[in-house]
């Protein structure tokens, strides 16, 4: 991932593709591989809580609670005002980015190793369903990425995708998936 490779890998709720959400080559490389618009902006993993203020300019109060009482369950937060983030990473028509913080071992491991965030999105071709295994994966997708995590891979339990929620500049909050 450091020289811009991209990866297949379970994620703290399906399988996702990844990269190193600094290098915008391998962010337009996603998105080529996914045949998703670029208008469309993707996931980014972190592995702290406290990373959230290298890229968000102006975090929501409270935050740091919200976060606290969603740590049951998987969530993505939409946030304002992108910061340090390559363009076509960050909602074009707001300059939002959706962000989570992952509780799952596996993933916070692998962003400490890569030392920055990892992007995250699910491994399907654009507009087609998730997959729910990696067994689901359409063979285009394995054939793309650079490398493949071994992990999880015999795992078939399912995973819905994570929960989404937009916070709104004043506190209120929008359930985008529930």
């Amino acid at each position: 991932m450091q020289a811009g490779g991209i990866i297949l890998y379970p994620t703290d709720t399906i399988w996702g593709i990844g990269c190193d959400a600094l290098n915008a080559t391998a962010i337009q490389r996603i998105y080529t591989l996914k045949q998703r618009p670029d208008s469309k902006s993707l996931i980014i993993l972190l592995a702290e809580e406290k990373d959230l203020l290298q890229y968000i300019a102006a975090p929501p109060p409270r935050i740091f609670q919200l976060l606290k009482e969603w740590r049951n369950r998987p969530t993505t937060v939409i946030y304002e005002q992108a910061i340090r983030l390559p363009e076509n990473l960050i909602n074009q028509q707001d300059g939002s980015i959706a962000i989570r913080i992952t509780q799952d071992r596996f993933c916070k491991s692998l962003i400490k190793a890569l030392g920055r965030p990892l992007v995250s999105t699910s491994a399907n071709i654009s507009g087609m369903p998730a997959a729910s295994s990696f067994a689901a994966i359409h063979p285009d997708i394995k054939d793309g990425v650079d490398y493949i995590f071994n992990y999880r891979r015999k795992d078939d339990r399912q995973r819905p995708p994570s929960r989404m929620i937009k916070l709104n500049p004043d506190g209120t909050q929008n359930i985008i998936r529930e």
